[in-house]
């Protein structure tokens, strides 16, 4: 609990309230943190033509009097810092004058606790250096927001890390500023003498070309459809930097510059590389030495991810080694101000990264969802016992079976524009090691079989529309493997060799069998993976052929345009797997 009240009170004073607005210079905030139980006051205060601003976090059942005396001692420090005659404690706080005052020009009891200011009927008044202050009850407000460390031309740009309390995204106010670090001599000075220029007034701002070498500044006026609290701004660390040329997923984009509607919705599978995977001195030196390291950066990455994604219009995203913070603080608030709701689906044991599902809200509205972690759901679900009670005596595969954190998801999506259609979106990854077809092929059974399951639950719930299955994933499973062949044909026989791929592990009389007609949207590309060791298709948009036909198949790079820079990751992409996109339509 200590670490915790310590962390948020970090954050708490990491918001800087904007003092180039004058109406912030006469207003006190105080905001009681439930979660919390504490009560954090803000104000800004002119100290020897200086503008400082003072936070502070107190228990609610604190008394005004030791309030006001912490707010003197901090005062007092700030006006005397420099001088080299020190003075008492008593003298310090006797100089300066605090009080509150109620409607009436009342003085408030300083007996009177925090808490009950909140309480107290009509406006309340701080006089505090002989400055009046309106003190304002839970105003909207921006407890964090910064930067990212890394801006690129051509790239879209957006607040990291921001938390609102009090306020609503929707009724914020966000506004951009763009200015030089150089003055009329070529010498670089300090950010607070840049003259700042209106760049534009939306969540995200793209940086043309000409703002290379200029900083970025962030002004959030929180809002909550009520009221607006007091403007926050942020300013970047580094300047704008040229981006890397054009990426092969612009070209991409010609394909999908139009969002689909009526009965046709785009649907995109991605792996976008773990940054858990991506940022150690082996990953660096060893897996992908072709590719420079600052590109390796999720800073740099993850501007690259967010250009490709919003450029394809989608209306279903699923994506695979989603990082928890990366969704948290970057994919969900982003892609939910372009009109897409998301789930997150955490992989099992410690590992910090998972399934993540978007869809677009305007098209579709979720009916449930579902997680299994595939090594717990094989024992317990009852849909899986025909595949358990063939394997469960086989102690090395169930050893090594039981120790994945794979997981699967299903999201239920009803269609908007298609009043009795419905849509379970299902999303996995599978297990990686060239040894275990065996094992990917009883997870792809388990996924599948659980499908089923879910798939004649919503029938019976639903029983005058029409259930369809998506599935999509990295298998990490070739067009040859059996993991193909059950989803395509609809069986894996018990004579298939990937039963055999590793023989101290080999599976014995286990036939799977599923029922729903299942075709690849984009067939089998030569290749969804590109690194420089291994490159073959192990993605896959798998779609429910007796009621879906694929409209178009969004081309993927050329060979030519992956080996450009050796191999994936690169300067141009951001992982090492490409995204599949593919257009598809009810029949």
């Amino acid at each position: 609990m200590l670490f915790r009240f310590y962390h948020l009170t970090t954050r708490f004073y990491s918001s800087v309230i904007s003092k180039s607005k004058f109406n912030n210079m006469n207003k006190c905030y105080f905001r009681y943190i439930k979660q919390e139980d504490k009560v954090d006051i803000s104000f800004l205060l002119d100290i020897k033509g200086s503008v400082r601003q003072f936070n502070f976090s107190r228990k609610p059942t604190e008394s005004l009097q030791v309030l006001l005396t912490r707010i003197k001692t901090n005062i007092q420090k700030a006006m005397s810092k420099g001088n080299k005659k020190k003075k008492s404690a008593s003298e310090e706080n006797e100089d300066i004058n605090i009080e509150f005052y109620d409607s009436n020009n009342g003085i408030i009891n300083e007996n009177s606790t925090c808490n009950e200011l909140f309480s107290i009927t009509g406006p309340v008044t701080l006089k505090m250096c002989d400055n009046l202050y309106e003190v304002i009850f839970n105003s909207p407000w921006v407890v964090s927001m910064n930067l990212p460390q890394s801006i690129l031309a051509g790239f879209p740009v957006y607040p990291e890390n921001l938390e609102l309390q009090y306020a609503v995204h929707e009724k914020c106010k966000f506004t951009w500023y763009k200015g030089s670090v150089l003055n009329d001599f070529g010498n670089e000075f300090n950010d607070r003498h840049i003259k700042w220029g209106l760049a534009g007034n939306t969540f995200i701002y793209t940086p043309p070309a000409q703002d290379i070498g200029l900083k970025l500044k962030l002004e959030c006026l929180p809002g909550n459809g009520t009221t607006f609290g007091p403007a926050v701004e942020a300013i970047s660390k580094n300047v704008i930097e040229a981006g890397p040329g054009n990426c092969p997923f612009e070209t991409r984009h010609q394909f999908t510059r139009d969002k689909l509607k009526n009965k046709s919705f785009r649907c995109v599978t991605y792996n976008i590389l773990a940054n858990l995977y991506c940022d150690s001195d082996y990953t660096r030196t060893v897996l992908h030495p072709y590719c420079p390291p600052y590109a390796l950066h999720i800073d740099y990455r993850k501007q690259l991810i967010l250009k490709e994604l919003l450029g394809y219009n989608s209306d279903i995203i699923c994506l695979q080694e989603v990082d928890c913070r990366l969704f948290n603080h970057f994919l969900q608030p982003i892609l939910a101000s372009e009109g897409l709701s998301s789930s997150f689906y955490k992989k099992g044991k410690e590992v910090a990264e998972g399934l993540a599902c978007f869809y677009r809200k305007d098209r579709f509205k979720c009916a449930g969802e579902e997680k299994i972690v595939l090594s717990e759901a094989v024992q317990t679900e009852s849909c899986l016992q025909p595949i358990w009670e063939k394997i469960k005596n086989n102690t090395p595969l169930i050893t090594r079976l039981l120790d994945r954190s794979t997981v699967a998801s299903a999201t239920y999506l009803e269609s908007i524009d298609n009043v009795n259609e419905v849509l379970i979106v299902g999303n996995t990854h599978l297990y990686f090691h060239p040894d275990a077809d065996h094992i990917r092929l009883i997870q792809g059974g388990i996924v599948i079989y659980w499908l089923m399951d879910i798939r004649k639950k919503l029938a019976s719930k639903y029983p005058k529309k029409r259930i369809s299955v998506i599935l999509c994933g990295d298998f990490n499973s070739v067009p040859s493997c059996g993991i193909y062949q059950l989803y395509t044909t609809g069986k894996s026989p018990s004579d298939l060799p990937d039963w055999k791929s590793n023989i101290n592990e080999a599976v014995f009389d286990l036939s799977l069998q599923q029922n729903i007609s299942l075709g690849s949207a984009c067939g089998t590309p030569p290749y969804t993976n590109f690194t420089a060791e291994f490159a073959d298709c192990l993605d896959y948009i798998y779609y429910d052929k007796s009621n879906l036909e694929v409209e178009q198949v969004v081309p993927l790079p050329s060979v030519e345009e992956l080996k450009l820079h050796t191999a994936l990751p690169s300067v141009v992409f951001p992982s090492d797997h490409v995204a599949l996109v593919s257009d598809l339509r009810y029949k």
